[in-house]
């Protein structure tokens, strides 16, 4: 369990090294269209979707190595094809592999992180464990942003094999890692009880909201960032350059949530865990909308604060939630989890790509639009957490 623990933070690492974050969005939108570009990603989330509780479950039933295993795999395969290329079925089909990728180790790394530091009697270090793995697949997701962002100065393919390579990496250590031993067998009726009793538990179910949407808000950026980034340099002597700058915005953005997480313990302590939970959440909604009136090049500065609500959110959302769960169905809750927010995100996306372009590149009108409805629908749900925190025991007791 100690090497569990040991190994965990190089696992963020490599499954960080997402190289084509940088160029997705302009790779495909090359190959096929914006609108399709869009629909891409909410394949993506629609598999990931279809396959999360099944994925928690195999998690909860089978182990936390051999699902973690399927996951690096399926990371290599969709890579491997994308770098490749093909028609909108092949990418498609990638997104599918993608989306199995997400689903298998959703809910599952974070849970044999815990039960590792449990098996040690460690669990008090929870805090500290997922924000040290949450900084190393932060450093790696900075890292491969930007050498993603000069790769495809010279092709918008060779992300991809960066890729495929750091998933090849990522198999063998999946493979070294051992199950936490279960404290106790149980049936699979009182397995349900224990999901049960966790999904209608008031705290839980308040997380739970919160985590949905800051999924969809966190992601948002991603997905519209790099056409906003395109438009922005339409004018200028960069235009040219839109993926090596947006790998440069990414890794500026990960390097300031990299910083940001350096005082976001002491933060914590100063204001408590539901204040710094609901900051996080604001800052994400303040992004999109002022996205949607932010106008040139300095514009693109905006998204630098990406990732800064995970940095004070993220790895606290997570330590809070983990001892509230059941052993025999952890994994599984952390995909219904999972499975909430993509669902969410997935159908503003549909509606997204309804609302532009089926040709060519998305016009600004467009983009801002969108992000503009984004911000005005996250205001809403603030009030809304804002109001039902004040009736519950959000803090740790």
């Amino acid at each position: 369990m100690n090497r569990n623990i040991t190994l965990f933070p190089w696992y963020k690492f490599l499954s960080g090294l997402i190289f084509w974050q940088a160029a997705w969005f302009l790779y495909i939108q090359a190959e096929l269209s914006a609108a399709e570009a869009i629909l891409m990603y909410a394949i993506y989330d629609v598999a990931t979707t279809v396959l999360e509780v099944p994925s928690g479950w195999l998690s909860d039933q089978w182990g936390r190595r051999r699902t973690l295993i399927i996951s690096a795999t399926a990371g290599f395969a969709t890579a491997t094809m994308q770098a490749v290329g093909g028609d909108f079925v092949w990418f498609a089909a990638a997104q599918l592999l993608l989306g199995a990728q997400a689903a298998f180790a959703s809910g599952t790394d974070s849970a044999l992180l815990y039960e590792s530091l449990a098996a040690e009697d460690r669990e008090g270090e929870i805090e500290r464990q997922e924000l040290r793995a949450w900084r190393a697949g932060f450093a790696a997701l900075a890292l491969s942003a930007i050498t993603g962002g000069i790769l495809a100065r010279f092709d918008l393919s060779f992300p991809y094999i960066a890729s495929a390579l750091a998933f090849a990496l990522l198999v063998p250590l999946a493979w070294a890692f051992r199950d936490p031993p279960r404290r106790r067998e149980t049936a699979p009726h009182l397995r349900l009880a224990t999901l049960k009793a966790a999904l209608t538990n008031p705290v839980l179910t308040w997380l739970l909201a919160l985590a949905t949407l800051m999924y969809a808000f966190s992601h948002t950026p991603f997905v519209f960032g790099q056409p906003f980034i395109l438009q922005a340099l339409a004018d200028t002597p960069f235009a040219s350059e839109a993926p090596l700058v947006a790998g440069g915005v990414t890794a500026a953005m990960m390097s300031l949530s990299l910083l940001v997480s350096i005082f976001a313990p002491r933060l914590r302590s100063a204001i408590g865990l539901t204040a710094i939970l609901l900051s996080a959440f604001a800052l994400q909604v303040a992004l999109p909308g002022a996205l949607a009136i932010a106008t040139g090049p300095l514009a693109i500065l905006l998204l630098l604060a990406r990732m800064v609500p995970d940095a004070l959110a993220r790895p606290f959302l997570l330590a809070r939630i983990q001892p509230l769960l059941a052993d025999d169905s952890r994994a599984t809750y952390l995909s219904l989890q999972s499975l909430a927010g993509r669902v969410l995100f997935a159908a503003t996306l549909w509606v997204a790509a309804a609302s532009t372009t089926e040709i060519g590149l998305m016009p600004e009108e467009d983009i801002r639009a969108v992000l503009g409805t984004y911000a005005i629908g996250g205001v809403i749900a603030l009030a809304a957490l804002i109001l039902a925190a004040r009736r519950l025991p959000i803090e740790r007791l």
